[in-house]
């Protein structure tokens, strides 16, 4: 009858403890919800058509093609101290996921003991122990199964943070040499019109001698030109900082950096987003988020196989001159096998509680993995409509550039001929200066489209 009710309680167990034997599986009801992650960037309420291609799965190399801006990156994967101690930690999972595969083996020690004993003034009687003992604990409910296989993902989770830190590297020194070369190309034309105001400065002061303006005209030439002057002098502050910033990215002291010019870059023009689903295997923070997952799952489980018997069996061998009882010698032979079943019955409530929490945390990862995931989608179709809206931008400021040239030529002719005065000059020029200022900066906005879009497709990997 006893052993009639104990198969029955272990049958049962088994039964119950079917899910704590099962791996984890991606939660299906993101397959509806990521179909139409991407907003077209041509409509206003439409999804984007998706494609087969995506500009993630490009080389950093075809993205970026300046030579210079590769020997960089270069310099920066090698050096960066993010992406060196994100490499070291991968190394940390995999010894952590090898001490865990490692948990199925028996544990083996030795512990030789000595013993000096003498009653009443008599002889020392010397008695000594050399056992090896050996443990192990069989797996019958998952318990070793389940944190094995939460550190492999955690071990995977380690990779993608490298993977993620290898890609924000690679954009963001990317980002920087192209705002230098932003800034580069303002400090050039702002230079220029610095030269051009002080040299209608010196017009004006010769119109004055002969009488065909006054003071204040002067004076309000001479205003711009100061004006024009300390905006170089910002935005020579502004390179040097940038210079300093892409330094201490690259693991060096500030310095100047080597680069090309703005007009040579070549970008791609082709941007593809790839289908929605690639996002889940491409993009190292939704994989970092869905490992995050997958370790609460394996923790719920391991919660779950608490309530569940654990077997452990121990054996001893070795040598003894002391039985307990005598001393003898030479020493014996010591050979000593246990097992031992330990069923948990009441403990305060800690398993029970430590199953709500896991199952709390785990509830917890899922929405947090569905919050990246939606992230990812409103940042590949930001920069899917930035790239678009800027290269329409272009179009309208290089118009507006040729019509504001043509305005400060049309405007220098009617000054000279009496028939505009020199504030209309001065404006004119303003507004050119503007204008092209405005052109370069619409220019680095989308080469930042371009690399928002790489990265948010996990570009770089």
């Amino acid at each position: 009858m006893k052993k009639r009710i104990i198969g029955t309680l272990c049958a049962a167990a088994l039964l119950s403890s079917c899910h704590i034997y099962k791996s984890y599986d991606r939660p299906e009801e993101l397959a509806d919800e990521i179909a139409g992650i991407y907003r077209d960037p041509a409509s206003a309420a439409g999804t984007l058509a998706a494609d087969t291609a995506n500009i993630g799965n490009l080389p950093w190399q075809e993205v970026f093609r300046d030579a210079k801006l590769q020997a960089l990156i270069e310099e920066g994967l090698a050096n960066n101290v993010d992406v060196q101690a994100a490499a070291l930690r991968v190394k940390e999972a995999k010894w952590m996921l090898t001490s865990a595969r490692l948990s199925y083996l028996p544990s083996l020690n030795l512990a030789p003991q000595g013993t000096l004993t003498s009653m009443d003034g008599g002889d020392v009687v010397k008695a000594y122990t050399l056992p090896a003992a050996a443990s192990w604990e069989i797996d019958l409910f998952g318990k070793i199964l389940n944190t094995q296989r939460g550190q492999k993902a955690a071990y995977l989770q380690s990779q993608y943070a490298q993977q993620a830190t290898r890609s924000a590297i690679i954009c963001n020194i990317a980002n920087i040499y192209y705002s230098l070369l932003m800034l580069d190309r303002q400090v050039e034309i702002t230079a220029e019109t610095s030269a051009l105001f002080k040299e209608n400065v010196r017009a004006m002061e010769a119109m004055k001698v002969a009488g065909m303006t006054n003071e204040a005209g002067v004076a309000q030439m001479r205003a711009a030109s100061h004006q024009v002057d300390a905006s170089l002098m910002d935005l020579k502050r502004q390179v040097r900082e940038t210079e300093n910033s892409l330094s201490v990215l690259l693991a060096k002291a500030p310095q100047a950096v080597d680069r090309s010019t703005l007009d040579e870059q070549v970008m791609p023009t082709e941007l593809t987003a790839g289908v929605p689903v690639q996002l889940l295997e491409n993009r190292p923070d939704v994989k970092i988020a869905e490992m995050t997952l997958a370790r609460a799952y394996y923790s719920t489980n391991q919660a779950r196989a608490a309530f569940y018997p654990g077997l452990t069996i121990t054996g001893t061998a070795g040598w003894t001159n002391g039985s307990g009882v005598t001393v003898a010698n030479p020493g014996v032979s010591l050979l000593q096998a246990l097992a031992s079943l330990t069923q948990p019955i009441f403990n305060h409530g800690k398993l029970v509680t430590n199953l709500k929490v896991s199952k709390a945390e785990e509830e917890i990862a899922r929405m947090e993995y569905h919050h990246t995931l939606l992230s990812a989608g409103k940042e590949v179709s930001d920069a899917l409509f930035l790239y678009d809206t800027q290269n329409r931008k272009l179009v309208e400021d290089r118009g507006r550039v040729e019509q504001l040239a043509t305005a400060v030529t049309s405007t220098k002719a009617l000054f000279q001929s009496g028939q505009a005065t020199y504030l209309e000059v001065l404006s004119a020029q303003q507004n050119h200066l503007s204008a092209q200022l405005s052109e370069v900066a619409d220019n680095f906005q989308r080469m930042q489209a371009v690399i928002n879009l790489y990265s948010a497709v996990g570009g770089g990997r």
